[in-house]
């Protein structure tokens, strides 16, 4: 990390097919972040459109449309990067993506697929096939939204293609339980092995159809720290101040000690050919 650098995680509701009422929640939001030097804010997943498998196909848009244009020059009036949740529309004859929008002051749109879909979601749902980095405010991040945080390999690819802070959308439903102690479960491990800051954030309320989300937003350090843990009952933003000098002093060449240790720069990738091989057994 070039410098220090102040992020926001975001815990909203957000109602199904009422974008532009979304929108404005997101663009308050936007403001506040503002006021407290927040230079990069993460909302939650389909927070621009409202989750619902069911309703995929008729909500949402591709990236180029009059929200987005709203939301990109929102960044740039208030020099922030916003991540935004949202249904993305294919310009193809496919099922949606569920994506997560990157708008940085002065740049075009990028954007992240959903690459690891819940069972119930493959039905509605066409599952994302990269995994990108993004830079800005000094510092270099990625996204996997929800479900793809199950999977160790995410958090190690992107560690290994240079992200310092890992940002995890989520819109997990309280009938999955308290999302804020189910990530304590795993999240931590996703920060210690691959050394870098993670970010996660939840959708909270109803979403105007059948399901209530629990919220949740907390802030793990590369050691698996826990930074901070929101405890909000409505609309929030949780901040941290993540060091540049922590991150750089944990991945430079020379470690004097394990409890520095960077340990992707010691795997034995050359063994590790059995992991694409294997398929769970069969009983």
């Amino acid at each position: 990390m070039e410098k220090d650098c102040r992020i926001g995680l975001v815990q909203m509701e957000s109602i199904v097919g009422e974008t532009e009422r979304n929108l404005q929640t997101i663009t308050h939001l936007a403001e506040i972040a503002q006021k407290q030097e927040i230079s990069i804010l993460c909302f939650p997943e389909c927070a621009l459109d409202g989750y619902s498998p069911h309703d995929a196909s008729e909500i949402g848009n591709t990236i180029d449309n009059k929200w987005i244009n709203q939301l990109s020059e929102c960044s740039g009036d208030l020099g922030i990067t916003l991540l935004v949740g949202m249904v993305e529309q294919s310009t193809r004859p496919y099922k949606p993506y569920i994506s997560q929008v990157i708008l940085s002051p002065g740049e075009v749109p990028k954007v992240y697929r959903k690459v690891h879909l819940g069972r119930s979601e493959l039905d509605y749902f066409t599952p994302g096939d990269s995994f990108p980095i993004f830079s800005a405010h000094g510092t270099s991040f990625a996204v996997g939204i929800c479900w793809d945080w199950h999977f160790p390999e995410t958090a190690a690819i992107y560690s290994l293609k240079g992200a310092e802070i890992l940002f995890a959308p989520h819109a997990s439903p309280k009938v999955a339980g308290d999302r804020r102690q189910i990530w304590l479960r795993y999240l931590g491990a996703r920060a210690y092995d691959n050394s870098v800051y993670l970010g996660a954030c939840n959708l909270i309320g109803s979403n105007g159809k059948s399901k209530e989300f629990s919220g949740g937003a907390l802030v793990i350090g590369p050691k698996g720290d826990l930074f901070d843990q929101a405890r909000m009952s409505n609309d929030g933003i949780l901040a941290a101040d993540l060091s540049a000098e922590r991150i750089n002093h944990i991945r430079r060449p020379e470690r004097s000690s394990m409890r520095d240790s960077f340990f992707l720069a010691d795997r034995r990738k050359e063994l590790y050919r059995e992991l694409l091989e294997l398929e769970i057994p069969e009983k």
